[in-house]
């Protein structure tokens, strides 16, 4: 497989969004999680960063590159109403399958240990459940992936599906009351040829 990288997305910064400023009064939070030196791993951290693009004017909403920062995103789970997960999810679904995992799913899913930064989610939803702090409505919308090792760059497979996550993002955000500030060109949910599976 070639070494795909996102369209306008640089190498990795190494420099995470400050989770507590920018979730403050934010009702909405979307955490990009993953680590980019990991190849189709880093999948999250991308497309958070790609969505600045069209939806950082909205006050209500925070997105953040939580990266591999384990618990220390734990204050902008908690003082979220709404929370969006972006991630590599192993559903055993074909590779560049979009999945969508929804409530109590979610932290039950990432006791899978799919990866080193999973076990940490995992345990962060599980400290906000247990806190009573979990958000209201949460969901998780990732890639199937091909590739978890040591590799700058994604699979092929998961670049092509990058759109159709992107679509699948922005609706969900439309459900919850959100707008963005311009067009998209990303494919609308439901409308890709790329399969939505419920893990």
């Amino acid at each position: 497989m070639s070494e795909a990288r996102m369209p306008g997305v640089g190498p990795y910064s190494g420099a995470p969004v400050d989770p507590w400023g920018a979730a403050e009064s934010a009702g909405t939070v979307v955490l990009g999680v993953g680590s980019p030196l990991m190849g189709d791993d880093g999948i999250g951290v991308a497309v958070v960063e790609m969505l600045r693009e069209r939806w950082d004017g909205d006050d209500g909403l925070a997105l953040l590159d939580g990266g591999t920062w384990g618990m220390q995103v734990l204050p902008a789970i908690e003082d979220a109403e709404r929370l969006l997960i972006v991630d590599a999810i192993q559903a055993g679904a074909r590779p560049g399958t979009v999945v969508r995992l929804d409530g109590e799913e979610i932290p039950r899913h990432l006791r899978m240990k799919m990866s080193p930064h999973q076990i940490e989610l995992g345990e962060v939803l599980a400290v906000a459940e247990l806190r009573g702090h979990f958000p209201g409505q949460a969901v998780a919308l990732g890639i199937q992936p091909a590739r978890i090792e040591l590799h700058e760059g994604f699979s092929d497979v998961v670049d092509a599906s990058v759109p159709a996550l992107l679509g699948a993002i922005e609706a969900q955000l439309a459900v919850w009351g959100h707008r963005a500030s311009g067009a998209s060109d990303h494919e609308p949910a439901g409308q890709s040829e790329t399969e939505v599976a419920h893990a």
